[in-house]
């Protein structure tokens, strides 16, 4: 397969700012039935997943039609799947495409190319991204191959490098922000809204921290009891947030939620009754739950996704020392990936062979059979035996050949002429 019909169109925390990417978020369960008819316009798009987190959106696609504007036409996806005008964003998109795309997206799952250096969520983002287009059965022999390299990457990366060591994720560097201006954080008291991953690393960080009175806010109340029981954890209800803000100093948010969850005339209110006691706000969710507007209130810090860029120091540097090793990884995992790539080139060919050897030897062998008139068991089984032990014996050195031929990077020329000389129907994946 020709690796230059890989191309992933996106825009991250690096192209695009926090206003706009929580305007797009895009899933699989978001292209509609009819979406590669849709004005005829993707029907050049053989294979397609998704990746979305809080920092990113990135389509990954296989087109068919190398003469293709992709970037128009995965940025015309993008305004279908969020329902805007792709003038909103376009400027913003970053096209990669072929063996680029792949490195990319390898990057991506290693967190070279994380807000945070490193951050452990990625990988399992990106190997969702890969199920779900699985199971939409969006995705093919290519991205396939392009995914698992990609997850081997980050795989790899954490267990053969120390990134993943000296934490350095959204939530350490929020809760850092809050011990920059609190001190000492083992005696406030620390509200939690949102226990999803975000929310559940985000009580560790703190326990880490030595945080003892930390409280939690959900909108399924049962699913943070399950969470808070283990440590005797108050639990709140979104509707009693009010409540619970005005008796912490610091609020770590991270919520699924479209529209904040934290407004300026709840933080207001809760500030009218601990004027002189600061207020902590690390908004860690996209889209934002928190009302920039609380930064007005005197008293009030509030930190949102974008802000908290800033780096915990020595664990990034401790980090950052690791980066030439995981590239090194990339780059092997790469080379294997270009092979397999190209070997999808002689697949159909080499299953096309089988097939019509096997159609070829089962009409003589039938043939055969009813001039020889009844045989017993053993016999037949004896012929069944021959043609088939035949067949594999003549195929199997161009079955070899043409996999050398592939990762030799001949696999077109000689997919091509094997099926001009044997007459094989045109399925090749090109």
């Amino acid at each position: 397969m020709n690796s230059s019909r890989l191309v992933l169109l996106g825009l991250s925390y690096r192209s695009a700012p926090i206003s706009l990417r929580e305007q797009l978020t895009c899933s699989m369960a978001k292209l509609p039935p009819e979406w590669q008819t849709a004005d005829n316009c993707f029907s050049a798009i053989d294979e397609l997943a998704i990746l979305s987190t809080c920092n990113r959106t990135e389509i990954i696609a296989r087109v068919n039609c190398p003469g293709l504007n992709v970037r128009a036409l995965l940025a015309d996806l993008l305004a279908l799947l969020n329902g805007l005008d792709k003038a909103a964003f376009e400027e913003h998109l970053y096209l990669h495409t072929g063996l680029e795309a792949a490195e990319h997206l390898c990057r991506v799952a290693a967190g070279l190319d994380s807000q945070v250096l490193g951050e452990p969520q990625i990988l399992g983002q990106v190997t969702d991204a890969f199920m779900a287009a699985t199971e939409a059965k969006t995705i093919g022999p290519a991205l396939t191959e392009l995914f698992r390299t990609a997850i081997r990457c980050g795989k790899r990366a954490r267990s053969e490098t120390a990134i993943s060591q000296n934490p350095a994720s959204t939530s350490s560097m929020a809760v850092a922000q809050a011990q920059a201006i609190l001190g000492d954080l083992s005696q406030r008291q620390h509200l939690i809204i949102g226990v999803g991953e975000m929310g559940q690393l985000a009580l560790k960080v703190l326990r880490a921290r030595g945080a003892t009175q930390v409280s939690l806010a959900n909108r399924s109340r049962a699913r943070a009891e399950a969470i808070a029981a283990a440590d005797g954890l108050a639990v709140y209800d979104l509707g009693g947030l009010a409540t619970a803000v005005s008796q912490t100093d610091v609020v770590v948010s991270a919520t699924s939620a479209t529209q904040p969850v934290l407004t300026y005339e709840l933080i207001q209110s809760a500030m009218q009754q601990r004027p002189e006691r600061p207020l902590i706000l690390l908004d860690i969710a996209v889209p934002r739950d928190i009302d920039p507007a609380v930064r007005q209130i005197a008293n009030v810090h509030l930190f949102d996704a974008d802000e908290l860029k800033q780096s915990l120091d020595e664990a990034l540097a401790a980090r950052q020392q690791e980066i030439p090793a995981i590239e090194a990884i990339i780059d092997a995992e790469l080379e294997n990936l270009a092979a397999a790539l190209r070997s999808l080139t002689v697949r159909p060919v080499i299953v096309d062979l089988r097939h019509k050897a096997e159609t070829i030897r089962q009409k003589e062998l039938d043939r055969t059979l009813r001039y020889l008139g009844d045989l017993d068991e053993a016999a037949l089984a004896h012929i069944q035996h021959f043609s088939r032990a035949l067949v594999n014996k003549l195929l199997h050195e161009p079955t070899l050949c043409l996999r050398d031929k592939a990762v030799n990077e001949e696999a077109a020329v000689y997919a091509s002429t094997v099926r001009d000389l044997f007459g094989l129907n045109e399925t090749v994946i090109s």
